[in-house]
């Protein structure tokens, strides 16, 4: 497939084999209106796949990628975790829209350099809002504030993909950023589909603190386990983890607050996978840890739905290996990263209150006076 500038699929894929969510699904808040149309975009998109009969290297490579993904993303909306197949859906649509894309264009523009720089000088004015970047209260009215995150994460690589796909088609082929462009368009189109998700009205979204603290302990770890033979067995996956963090900053800058508290918890679920430096708890402690962090989670009357996108994870992880004892995800979630996302979103700790100025007066009574 087409190189990537970022590791956003794999991000998003290591989501997608872990699953939880301690709040029951009578009281989680809906994540779309009616009629399902998170439904009906999995049956879109696996209805392209099936009947899409290109014999392309390019396709082929998209179809073996993405159909994997479509069928975890109807695992995840199956089983009833609906903010998990929602973030599942959002790399592997990337890919199918950026090829629905490419199909599109003429041959010419898939062959002749010039031509292509044309459809990516049109692109720019057809994307011209979005590549100004988006401000953060272009998205404040949209639930939960997990979609609001994926929403903001879109937000931010419409830029990206745009800008990247001319280098990449002038250096490897008009195919390649024609790909990107695609990539860009997917962005806006999901956040549209965001928008069309998003219920009227909600509980409100928690108040998180500056990530910074976090995002340094955590890249300090990273840096400390960087060390052979890991760093040369696991290079991808440290690449794909400073990534991540750097992303998460990047966000934080721009003020997406929950696309950067997102991809913070997506890059502590890499790293503790790849760490994993304990034991794998077991299947019947997990899950009461599970549904203990699920009850915090539905206890306060605050949109907790990123927590919650992060309990489906640990959750689907869980029904997954249940039997087999490897549910490693679930282990990371339920030990390390919901603890970090709890600790997001606590207060800065209160410095103690300063003591009383204290003044001491020394009466000399001098002899003789």
């Amino acid at each position: 497939m087409r190189p990537r500038p970022f590791a956003w699929i794999a991000l998003a894929l290591i989501l997608g084999p872990a699953a939880i969510s301690g709040v029951s699904r009578a009281e989680a808040p809906p994540v779309e209106k009616s009629p399902d149309l998170l439904a009906a975009e999995l049956a879109r998109w696996s209805a392209f796949v099936a009947g899409n009969t290109a014999t392309d290297d390019m396709w082929k490579q998209v179809k073996d990628a993405t159909a994997p993904g479509l069928a975890r993303v109807e695992q995840a909306l199956r089983g009833g975790h609906r903010l998990l197949a929602l973030l599942r859906l959002t790399s592997v649509r990337e890919n199918l829209y950026a090829s629905t894309y490419l199909a599109e264009r003429t041959a010419e523009q898939r062959r002749d350099p010039a031509a292509f720089e044309a459809e990516f000088h049109r692109m720019g004015v057809v994307l011209k809002d979005e590549l100004g970047g988006s401000k953060p209260g272009d998205l404040d009215a949209l639930r939960p504030v997990a979609v609001r995150a994926m929403a903001e994460t879109a937000a931010a690589k419409t830029a990206v993909y745009y800008h990247a796909s001319l280098d990449y088609g002038r250096s490897t082929t008009p195919d390649s950023g024609l790909y990107y462009l695609g990539a860009a368009q997917a962005q806006r189109d999901f956040i549209e589909l965001a928008r069309r998700l998003s219920p009227p009205s909600g509980p409100p979204a928690p108040r998180v603190r500056a990530l910074d603290a976090g995002l340094e302990a955590l890249q300090g770890e990273v840096l400390a386990a960087y060390r052979p033979p890991a760093s040369v067995d696991k290079h991808p996956e440290f690449i794909g983890i400073s990534s991540a963090i750097k992303e998460s900053r990047e966000l934080a800058a721009a003020g997406a607050t929950y696309g950067a508290l997102l991809r913070y918890l997506q890059a502590a679920i890499r790293f503790g996978v790849m760490r994993a430096p304990a034991p794998v708890l077991d299947a019947a402690t997990l899950a009461t840890r599970l549904e203990a962090l699920g009850a915090r989670l539905g206890a306060s009357g605050v949109d907790h739905s990123i927590g919650r996108l992060i309990l489906e994870a640990a959750q689907a992880d869980l029904e997954e290996h249940a039997s087999d004892g490897k549910a490693a995800t679930a282990s990371v979630i339920a030990s390390d990263v919901l603890p970090r996302y709890f600790a997001a979103l606590d207060p800065s700790p209160a410095r103690p209150p300063a003591e009383p100025a204290k003044v001491t007066v020394t009466l000399v009574r001098w002899p003789y006076t």
